[in-house]
């Protein structure tokens, strides 16, 4: 589906389900990774995430064009735009737009904890990913003294050291 396939389905949801036409821009953004899309204030222009499209197909992508389009119309008549308001939510819940969309970007699994503290008073033990300066810090739990107890080895082929 192309830009003018997009410009023409956005109008048509505008019309049938807002009764209000769309008279502004609206294209495929690729790079859009953690929304479905956007509004912009200034344009009033829309992008909708191709991603979006391509992974969850027609329904999703009907749904966060509707969502846009209750930013567009609230905003040019001078309502309640954004997510908090409550204009944005009634009108969001009678057109059956959706509040969130499916996340298109692949998670990364986290990375394994490297580092272990512990409290010299109390023993509780802390778990972290990055290094930390533990005379910095004290326990949340007694707020006594904390010690480097444990350093994990980075693995192969991570890290920025020299070779």
């Amino acid at each position: 589906m192309d830009d003018q396939q997009l410009q023409m389905w956005v109008e048509r949801i505008s019309l049938e389900s807002f009764g209000r036409p769309f008279r502004h821009k609206a294209v495929w953004n690729a790079r859009l990774r953690s929304t479905g899309g956007r509004y912009f204030m200034k344009s009033h222009n829309i992008d909708i995430s191709s991603q979006q499209y391509e992974r969850f197909g027609a329904e999703e992508v009907e749904k966060i064009i509707k969502h846009e389009l209750c930013h567009y119309h609230l905003h040019l008549q001078r309502k309640g735009y954004k997510h908090a308001d409550e204009d944005f939510k009634q009108l969001l819940k009678a057109v059956g737009g959706s509040r969130f969309c499916k996340s298109a970007a692949p998670r990364k699994a986290p990375a394994p904890f490297r580092y272990k503290l512990a409290c010299r008073a109390c023993g509780m033990e802390y778990l972290r990913r990055r290094r930390m300066d533990p005379r910095k810090y004290s326990c949340g739990r007694c707020r006594g003294k904390l010690h480097l107890l444990e350093l994990r080895p980075e693995p192969a082929g991570a890290g920025g050291g020299q070779a």
